[in-house]
């Protein structure tokens, strides 16, 4: 859904809902560069917070429903999350609701089935629930519960799945706290009022954005005319010959520019190791020995990754496979070489890598995204007789 769709969309919706007496409401529209992937929009009172929040992000349009009782000392006493269909009907499998009644020293956490209900105890002192992602305003709670205890960074929570583990937001400096032991590590701003006004994921893996606007969203009208996105990030495998057996493959997820800056921006920061694609970690796999400058690559299965500085952009070859793309350990790198960044012919939307052949048996991994490429020369070994 592009923004333009959403802002008419709240404009009308906006005009036609009054905002109730003595209470907050308000809303998030969580932004990947131009394009929507969820919205959410809450009312707050002394003593209850309730909201709802559609995505799109994924295989289907989901929705979902929170209500949270706030007790006297400005803590959660009880929360219930519905999980709905983009038609607002009840999800037909899985579990459609979860109830949590929470103490000083324990939370009750009830799972409703179409056909039962699980109860299940958690000995956990003044806990707190673990929300889905794009459900933030519950952060105002731990921002209030931060204030009154010692600007405490951590507290017991409890997920929707009965994971035990903790939650809180910790300082980074002016309004800035960043989210702890959610789903993500989203960097959250507060007002003075220990209001929310912002979200930002430009440091995780998450890259949605919002900023607090005004409530009164028809969030059922909007999630009707939803589409999922699907894959946000498709796979692919780059693929260079080099005489008979001779193979270098590269396997990569593909993120979009969504029209946000690139390099030593929004998406491959500066001084950071960048996954070089999405989701997994990428893979470089050789049937032949490569050779880039002083680097040399055996035959085998490699993880590649990049770090982009303002003196330029080296490429780390990492014996470790397998992983998610985030999980790098340094101490695995087989070594690092420097690439040449260059102009791109034309922007490059999403992201693309290619093992070029230059004949005989040198070649190249180009990476292009955004305004640039990326690129780095090799030799192949040649194969034996």
């Amino acid at each position: 859904m592009r923004t333009s769709t959403v802002v008419a969309l709240v404009g009308v919706s906006c005009a036609a809902v009054a905002r109730p007496v003595h209470a907050q409401t308000a809303s998030f529209v969580y932004r990947l560069g131009k394009d929507t992937v969820a919205i959410e929009q809450f009312t707050r009172t002394p003593t209850r917070l309730n909201g709802e929040m559609v995505q799109r992000s994924g295989a289907a349009v989901v929705r979902f429903h929170y209500d949270v009782t706030i007790g006297t000392t400005g803590r959660a006493t009880s929360a219930t999350v519905r999980r709905l269909q983009a038609d607002g009907s009840v999800v037909p499998t899985g579990a459609s609701e979860y109830r949590f009644r929470i103490t000083a020293d324990s939370v009750v956490r009830e799972t409703v089935f179409a056909d039962s209900v699980q109860r299940r105890a958690f000995a956990v002192s003044n806990a707190f629930v673990n929300f889905p992602v794009f459900v933030y305003a519950p952060t105002e709670l731990l921002a209030g519960v931060r204030r009154a205890n010692g600007n405490a960074d951590s507290i017991p929570a409890v997920g929707l799945g009965g994971n035990v583990g903790y939650t809180g937001i910790t300082a980074l400096g002016g309004d800035s706290t960043r989210l702890r032991g959610g789903g993500y590590a989203m960097v959250l701003r507060f007002d003075a009022n220990a209001r929310l006004t912002s979200v930002d994921g430009s440091g995780t893996t998450n890259k949605a954005m919002a900023t607090r606007g005004a409530g009164g969203i028809d969030i059922a009208a909007i999630a009707r005319t939803m589409k999922p996105t699907g894959v946000l990030s498709l796979r692919e495998v780059a693929r260079g010959a080099f005489g008979a057996g001779g193979m270098v493959l590269v396997d990569y997820g593909r993120p979009l520019v969504r029209e946000r800056s690139v390099w030593g921006g929004t998406l491959v920061p500066y001084d950071s190791v960048w996954r070089t694609g999405a989701n997994d970690a990428t893979h470089l796999f050789t049937t032949r020995t490569l050779t880039f400058g002083a680097l040399t690559v055996p035959p085998g299965m490699y993880s590649l990754w990049i770090v982009h500085a303002r003196s330029g952009t080296t490429l780390i070859v990492n014996k470790q496979t397998g992983q998610w793309g985030t999980m790098y350990d340094s101490a695995q790198d087989l070594g690092r070489v420097p690439m040449q960044l260059t102009a791109a012919p034309n922007h490059v939307e999403e992201f693309t890598i290619a093992v070029r052949a230059l004949g005989g048996n040198r070649g190249a991994i180009e990476l292009s995204w955004g305004p640039s490429m990326a690129s780095v020369p090799f030799t192949a070994s040649v194969a034996r007789p």
